[in-house]
């Protein structure tokens, strides 16, 4: 599923079209969900130049010379500009690509085609998003930021796992990032966000920072390293004991049983 490691690979896919100016745009009506129509898409994109790309958390961000053109991509979206890929494959999401499942896109003066791919259309485009419901970019998350995010006014809080989930505290970590943060810092990702220690929280910071890195280099959230021992009866790549599998804040969980415990 695209995390912000792979939407910052189709920013930079985009990239491609900076310059161009819009001819037409169509999207079917799943993909257009948050406008008021599919045609308006269509209506709002034609002529509009792209001027620049950029994106907060898993929100793709067009600048043209009017509005804002925004992309969701759901579990299994992904950017193709003229058959060429953003991403070569994702974890829960298809490896090879059928017109089928083209939703919608942009085509442009010069005879280029940006579309959305999407099996599970769960993707969306958007008009002049609101940037504000989304919390600050997980890829420069500053330690103050961070130190909000682990914040709980009162009570004990949600899980912490669930926290790394909320788009409106941090925007950009998904399910297989928010496992790996956690495995790297031998937190059990049930624990309360506001009980975590001081070293707990030093850990997860580390941890959160060495993952979005590490894992950029390597190409994708797909590629941490627990994802070997992702399934039902694994076995923990650095101890050795089971894996435990639950659903927290609503998605699929891994954890340890020995170092998260």
């Amino acid at each position: 599923m695209p995390e912000i490691l792979e939407v910052e690979s189709y920013r930079l896919l985009a990239n491609r079209v900076v310059g161009s100016t819009i001819t037409r745009g169509w999207a079917d009506s799943l993909l257009a969900k948050k406008l008021h129509s599919p045609s308006s898409w269509a209506r709002s994109v034609k002529n509009l130049t792209v001027v620049g790309t950029s994106r907060k958390g898993k929100l793709l961000l067009l600048h043209t010379n009017g509005p804002m053109l925004a992309m969701r991509f759901g579990m299994t979206g992904v950017l193709l500009l003229d058959g060429d890929a953003g991403v070569e494959g994702l974890f829960y999401g298809p490896h090879s690509y059928q017109s089928k499942w083209l939703r919608g896109g942009l085509e442009f003066d010069d005879g280029r085609r940006l579309v959305v791919h999407d099996p599970r259309r769960l993707a969306r485009f958007e008009i002049d998003p609101d940037l504000d419901e989304l919390g600050p970019d997980a890829l420069t998350l500053t330690k103050k930021q961070f130190d909000q995010l682990v914040h709980v006014q009162r009570g004990e809080g949600p899980a912490i796992k669930a926290r790394l989930l909320d788009q409106s505290r941090v925007a950009g970590v998904g399910n297989l990032l928010g496992d790996e943060m956690l495995f790297r810092a031998g937190i059990d990702p049930r624990t309360p966000t506001g009980l975590l220690s001081l070293d707990e929280q030093r850990r997860l910071y580390s941890a959160f920072r060495s993952t979005l890195r590490t894992l950029q280099r390597r190409g994708g959230s797909h590629l941490g390293d627990h994802m070997d021992a992702r399934f039902p009866g694994g076995q923990c790549p650095k101890d050795g004991a089971a894996m435990v599998l639950a659903t927290i804040g609503g998605r699929t969980t891994y954890w340890c049983s020995k170092h998260q415990m």
